[in-house]
């Protein structure tokens, strides 16, 4: 018995010095955020959450960086279709870190050309770190007030314009991407141009019965519907512009999960 009290005094001595990111990042969320998000945090307390989560490094949350099988000189521009339908097969690992009505942690995996299709994150602040590798960020913010038209395919479903916000390769070591409820890109797309991984934390969490239900996008050029209704879009910028149309969840969205093994978190 004292054999294995003094076993497991050693093993948090050993982690003791790996633990106290992933425990910073819980206790300053826990102490910042609320179910209701209201108040909301203070634009100092979102600032510090971001400089803590800039230190975090993949071992601080039981991670190393993943490069087998990575299709390397491929990537996300040049890989052909055999490699991509191979790619494709392989899923994204979502590794739950913590959750409770106020906020999530998770970590996402991703596998060379795997992609999270464009999804929103209804009146939700999500944080987003990337670990290791690089990842193509594509993100849009709705345009306000909402212009809306009739589309042209099966059901003529309503399509919404929204203007493009973020459309690069993010590769680290770089800083913490924030998004919020009307900005800074709150309807977003992945794909993982080397493996990669992303630690997100989002507040307040998805709740269907809430009205923060997950909705998947396809985005069509502007040039695809027309509108006189809309915001005048001058010459050269309709690049910078996008018609957005609600889908079902994607079929060929691969997702598992896996048991988080990194420092424990002291609730």
């Amino acid at each position: 018995m004292v054999f294995s009290l003094f076993r497991r005094y050693l093993s948090m001595g050993r982690h003791s010095h790996t633990s106290n990111k992933v425990q910073a990042l819980y206790d300053h969320c826990n102490a910042i955020f609320s179910p209701s998000s209201t108040p909301p945090p203070s634009s100092q307390a979102l600032h510090k959450l971001s400089s803590i989560l800039d230190t975090v490094q993949p071992s601080d949350v039981g991670l190393s960086e993943e490069t087998t099988d990575d299709d390397r000189g491929h990537g996300f521009f040049g890989i052909n279709q055999l490699n991509r339908a191979a790619r494709w097969a392989q899923p994204i690992t979502y590794i739950d870190i913590h959750e409770s009505d106020s906020f999530t942690m998770c970590i996402f995996c991703f596998p060379t050309s795997s992609v999270i299709p464009l999804h929103d994150h209804p009146g939700m602040t999500v944080f987003s770190k990337i670990l290791y590798g690089s990842l193509h960020v594509k993100a849009y913010d709705w345009v306000e007030p909402p212009c809306t038209v009739e589309s042209k395919g099966p059901g003529h479903p309503q399509v919404r314009l929204a203007k493009l916000a973020v459309d690069k390769v993010m590769t680290t070591p770089c800083e913490t991407s924030v998004l919020y409820p009307k900005h800074g890109g709150n309807l977003h797309c992945f794909t993982a141009v080397t493996p990669c991984a992303v630690l997100d934390i989002l507040s307040p969490p998805y709740r269907e019965d809430e009205g923060r239900k997950c909705t998947y996008y396809h985005d069509y050029p502007y040039s695809t519907f027309s509108t006189q209704n809309g915001p005048k879009i001058c010459d050269g910028e309709e690049e910078e512009y996008a018609w957005l149309v609600e889908i079902g969840t994607p079929a060929d969205l691969y997702m598992r999960s896996r048991e988080y093994t990194g420092p424990a978190i002291q609730l």
